[in-house]
């Protein structure tokens, strides 16, 4: 039997600048060993049109876990997405100049999905080595919502498959266009992400912890 291994993705620079933390994140673990997983990492277009399809080629590779990493510039912790929507409605335009609105990702395909991970479990295990987490209940309208949602229809045939979505913030003084009040160090999200990462990885059901939201 095949030794079963992590799929990492992270995104291509984007929207101006030259590099994107979500990459540097994924391509640092690669290759290494992680609660005896071997972690191989792809990057992805930061283009709607081959975001899902450079997806599914790694996907193709049979992994036996997927977590797919992306920017989220405006915030300041690690934020585990709960739920992926059947929408692009794009506020800028992509890596290759386009900009749809208020279109399905998959037309017909169901509303939404849910994250297959424990999520609950991933951000308590980042608070636990001091790294600011969070759980997040809109992974945005852009491609990261479409390379989630997009993951989840491709494994839907595959209900064994642990698989979801973080988004990280912006390093200190990585890109021009970030937000310095709303960073945190790479060492530290590479830390917090080995934790959450080893969460998945040790399977079992997800804590039961309150949380949610009110608005």
């Amino acid at each position: 039997m095949p030794t079963p291994w992590l799929l990492l993705t992270g995104f291509e620079p984007f929207g101006g600048d030259d590099v994107n933390p979500s990459w540097e994140l994924a391509r640092h673990l690669d290759g290494q060993m992680l609660a005896g997983w071997p972690v191989r990492a792809r990057c992805l277009p930061c283009r709607f049109a081959a975001a899902p399809q450079a997806l599914q080629a790694a996907l193709d590779e049979r992994p036996a876990a997927v977590v797919c990493l992306g920017l989220a510039g405006s915030r300041s912790a690690l934020s585990v997405e709960r739920v992926a929507v059947n929408l692009v409605d794009a506020r800028i335009a992509d890596n290759g100049g386009e900009q749809p609105g208020d279109q399905a990702i998959v037309p017909g395909g169901p509303a939404a999905y849910f994250s297959r991970l424990p999520v609950k479990s991933m951000v308590h295990a980042a608070l636990q080595v001091g790294v600011p987490a969070e759980l997040s209940l809109s992974a945005g309208s852009f491609v990261c919502n479409q390379v989630f949602y997009a993951l989840l229809h491709a494994l839907r045939r595959r209900p064994r498959v642990a698989a979801g979505f973080v988004h990280v913030p912006w390093a200190p003084g990585m890109g021009a266009s970030s937000d310095a009040a709303a960073s945190l160090p790479l060492d530290d999200q590479l830390r917090g992400l080995r934790a959450m990462l080893a969460c998945v990885l040790a399977g079992g059901a997800d804590r039961q912890d309150i949380g949610g939201s009110l608005c």
